[in-house]
């Protein structure tokens, strides 16, 4: 079976799909962005501070080539599918789906992090332009689930039958 690799906005819900997608098909779960922070280790926000957004996509691009193209789960971090190589790759090896979600709903479900670096400011001003840029090639995927207000198990089960 190809990999399938979960996208979407921050809040989307990319890592408890994945943990729940694994379980549910028997395959491993790996996260693009721990994978970055455990290899370099580097939080996200370090790398965004000390080296920059730019610096962090090109780790980003790196990390996604290695990972693997069958019989794995990869959750992805929201912004990967910036460049269209990434994208392309991601086509290219595995299934693709794309966890939507309502930028209110992402606001509600992000109130108290502070652990994303492009949230920092007025939060709801950049979920807002930040969903509106990368939309267009959240559509992409080979598929759409929209995960507002929608249990992760609901979810889950829409991803196995689409994929089937």
């Amino acid at each position: 079976m190809k990999s399938i690799f979960l996208t979407g906005f921050m809040g989307s819900g990319k890592t408890t799909i994945g943990k729940l997608l694994s379980e549910k098909l028997s395959l491993p779960v790996i996260d693009t962005d721990h994978v970055i922070e455990e290899k370099l280790n580097k939080t996200i926000r370090d790398i965004f501070e000390t080296e920059g957004e730019n610096k962090f996509r090109e780790y980003e691009h790196q990390f996604l080539e290695m990972m693997p193209t069958e019989n794995m789960i990869v959750t992805t971090g929201g912004g990967i599918i910036l460049r269209k190589e990434n994208r392309d790759w991601m086509k290219k090896n595995g299934v693709v789906v794309y966890l939507h979600c309502e930028p209110e709903e992402i606001l509600n479900r992000l109130a108290g992090d502070q652990t994303r670096p492009l949230l920092d400011g007025d939060k709801k001003k950049n979920v807002l332009s930040i969903f509106t840029e990368r939309s267009p090639f959240y559509h992409e995927a080979d598929f759409k689930v929209d995960t507002t207000n929608k249990t992760p198990e609901e979810v889950v089960l829409e991803i196995e039958q689409l994929i089937k």
